[in-house]
């Protein structure tokens, strides 16, 4: 990005999705989705009050404009609000004639048409939302456009092609979401429902517990986004302390873990909890030969580790993308409050990675 210009430019790809989509469409015989006369009016509003782009700033891109005409319009619209200058109809018509750009979206008379489309900027928040669902549809298509032909290509991996089309599809739903402003009321009421949450607990933790006191003493709780690696050597209880951390936090505090063990098998992880958990010898475990009053406690004990939001993938060769995508699904279905990963080293990467 270059400094002292807007950073809302377009992007280079645009214009080549537009593209994708209207071939498609056109090879069906159908339009993309687009809303023109909708478009007329909110640039028309824009024109007539200098207040109303406040309301459609984090609604509307350049790109959710089907014609091209219009998002170089709304583009020169953004850059005179960028640079605090008044945008009505003789700066967004100077400032298109200062790029050369004028004559390509109509001239004069057709920025002067615009204002004639509505008569207030009254219902500009609906119709930015019409034009933004429009885009959004073209994107979708876009990107279903795009799945197509790959899908037919020999030389595509198939597993690299569904990670590709959940991060696009990830991507526009995460593009159209805005954070809006909370007013201080809700805030103070959700400031206060924390901090009773947190009495509550008792815990006095922000984080996610790991049993051990002193650790979470240290640490408040391994906190969101943390990036955690435990070191030893071989044989040091590396694998042991993150079951342990894992098991209290899911069976004690209820928190959602994901382990993701590429050394192991999911039964051997589930037969070192359960001797933990039953306070038998592993050997015995192992082998399964248990005296009878044995097998009373096992039962017994293990009773709240069946019901932990513990969830174990022992996927050997684990690849990076791979991970992403379960790992991904996991917190949407599950919200899933720590990742674990025994180990790091035997991940492998995709391609260049």
């Amino acid at each position: 990005m270059e400094f002292g210009k807007s950073s809302r430019t377009r992007p280079s790809g645009v214009a080549a999705k537009s593209s994708i989509v209207n071939d498609l469409l056109s090879g069906m015989g159908k339009l993309p989705p687009q809303a023109i006369e909708v478009e007329e009016a909110v640039l028309g509003a824009l024109l007539l009050e200098r207040d109303a782009l406040t309301s459609v700033i984090d609604i509307l891109k350049p790109e959710s404009f089907y014609k091209e005409s219009h998002q170089k319009i709304y583009q020169s619209v953004l850059e005179l609000f960028d640079r605090s200058e008044p945008v009505d109809l003789i700066t967004v018509v100077n400032n298109l004639r200062s790029k050369a750009e004028l004559e390509f979206v109509g001239g004069a008379y057709y920025i002067t048409e615009l204002t004639t489309k509505v008569s207030s900027a009254a219902n500009i928040e609906y119709h930015a939302r019409i034009v933004s669902e429009q885009a959004i549809k073209r994107d979708l298509i876009s990107i279903a456009s795009q799945i197509h032909k790959d899908a037919y290509e020999d030389t595509t991996d198939v597993f690299e092609l569904l990670d590709k089309t959940e991060q696009k599809l990830y991507q526009v739903s995460e593009s159209n979401i805005r954070k809006n402003y909370s007013e201080m009321r809700s805030l103070i009421g959700q400031a206060l429902k924390e901090l009773a949450e947190k009495k509550d607990q008792d815990t006095g933790l922000t984080g996610v517990p790991s049993g051990f006191t002193d650790l979470d003493r240290i640490t408040s709780g391994f906190q969101k986004s943390d990036l955690l690696i435990i070191a030893a050597r071989p044989g040091m209880g590396k694998t042991a302390f993150v079951l342990s951390a894992m098991r209290n936090a899911a069976v004690d505090f209820k928190k959602p873990v994901a382990l993701f063990s590429l050394e192991m098998s999911a039964v051997q992880l589930v037969n070192r909890l359960i001797s933990a958990e039953a306070e038998l010898e592993s050997q015995k475990i192992r082998t399964g030969k248990l005296e009878d009053y044995e097998w009373q406690q096992l039962h017994h004990k293990i009773a709240p580790l069946t019901s932990a939001p513990i969830f174990i993938d022992d996927t050997p060769g684990l690849s990076i993308r791979e991970l992403r995508t379960k790992a991904r699904r996991l917190k949407a279905k599950n919200d899933i409050q720590m990742i674990i990963i025994d180990y790091l080293q035997l991940m492998s990467a995709e391609g260049n990675s």
